[in-house]
């Protein structure tokens, strides 16, 4: 390149390649699969209450040192679609998004679902971050056309729930 001539902006639709000459830009095309990982917990028929709900996921959280936040996707009759583990945080704290909540919901075409979190300090009582976010999945969920059934909270032998509580605070 010579010094002595002005540079040319970069064309937005031309980007310099490996050899050093300039190229189209090609946009990438990209497939979105769902892939199953594994065999989740047995599910008999279609949830109906946050007990239902509580006893069918328990057995994810079941040995867990740290939280764990995860979103169980349903058909439009509330039978399971599939279980995604959102997030895996700390002893006290895990850090969701809405976009990694309703991204895998949107994938196995959920009309539905149930999100639910552990406290390995076995207290079911919800944390105010519990609440806002409880809150955020609403709005989330209302705009999308996903109905939130529920947010449960896994303590060692109970458990709380938001629908059963009447959505307090969220």
């Amino acid at each position: 390149m010579d010094p002595a001539q002005p540079q040319q902006p970069l064309s937005r639709t031309r980007l310099l390649n490996r050899t050093g000459t300039f190229a189209p830009y090609r946009v990438p095309k990209y497939r979105i699969t769902l892939v199953c990982e594994e065999a989740g917990p047995e599910s008999s028929g279609p949830i109906q209450t946050s007990s239902g709900a509580a006893l069918l996921l328990r057995s994810c959280f079941h040995g867990l040192d740290r939280e764990q936040f995860l979103v169980c996707g349903l058909d439009a009759k509330h039978h399971v679609i599939g279980i995604n583990i959102v997030s895996i945080g700390s002893l006290t704290l895990s850090i969701v998004h809405p976009r990694e909540v309703f991204k895998p919901l949107i994938l196995m075409n959920a009309a539905a679902f149930v999100c639910a979190h552990n406290h390995p300090s076995g207290d079911s009582t919800p944390s105010e971050e519990d609440r806002l976010l409880t809150r955020r999945l609403r709005q989330g969920a209302d705009l999308l056309g996903i109905t939130l059934l529920d947010h449960l909270v896994l303590g060692e032998n109970r458990h709380y729930s938001f629908t059963d509580q009447g959505w307090p605070g969220s």
